[in-house]
């Protein structure tokens, strides 16, 4: 690797693995809630839709990042593989939050990722929707940070 250039491994193209690997690292990351360092999955000229916000640099993904998880309280995520081609992703997700006021959401969405040579997102174009839930009805208890492996997945939960 030449001195200088970001990379982020797995690189594409995507193998099955490779891409679900990429999505448990996101995965992860997002977990750590810190802002800074996931931005640094992201190339410098990101582009993002996220709801109804665009996004066009790593600079500002850190900042729509850190509104989010000063908003969205306790806030916990699982990932799941959709499908995979080359250097694009797409993936399915749901996260568990509550405001400053106890209420809890679970947020649903589906996001389409593209990648440059060197590992780094180019792309994200993420639909979420946001569902009341009672705090009895949520399904994410471990500690916050890194979801444990032995948890179940999106699809396992019924999700």
């Amino acid at each position: 690797m030449s001195e200088g250039i970001e990379r982020r491994v797995p690189l594409p193209p995507f193998t099955r693995e490779t891409a679900i690997e990429k999505v448990r690292l996101a995965e992860d990351g997002w977990n750590s809630r810190d802002a800074d360092k996931v931005s640094l999955a992201y190339s410098k000229d990101t582009y993002w839709r996220n709801r109804a916000e665009f996004v066009t640099s790593r600079e500002e993904a850190a900042a729509l990042l850190h509104r989010k998880w000063r908003k969205e309280l306790d806030y916990r995520l699982i990932k799941e593989l959709w499908a995979y081609e080359g250097n694009r992703i797409a993936v399915r997700y749901a996260y568990e939050w509550h405001d400053d006021a106890g209420n809890w959401f679970r947020s649903y969405g589906n996001e389409n990722w593209e990648f440059d040579e060197n590992g780094l997102m180019t792309h994200r174009y993420a639909s979420i929707n946001d569902l009341p839930i009672r705090e009895e009805d949520r399904k994410y208890f471990w500690p916050l940070g890194r979801r444990p492996d032995d948890h179940p997945g999106l699809s396992e939960l019924g999700l």
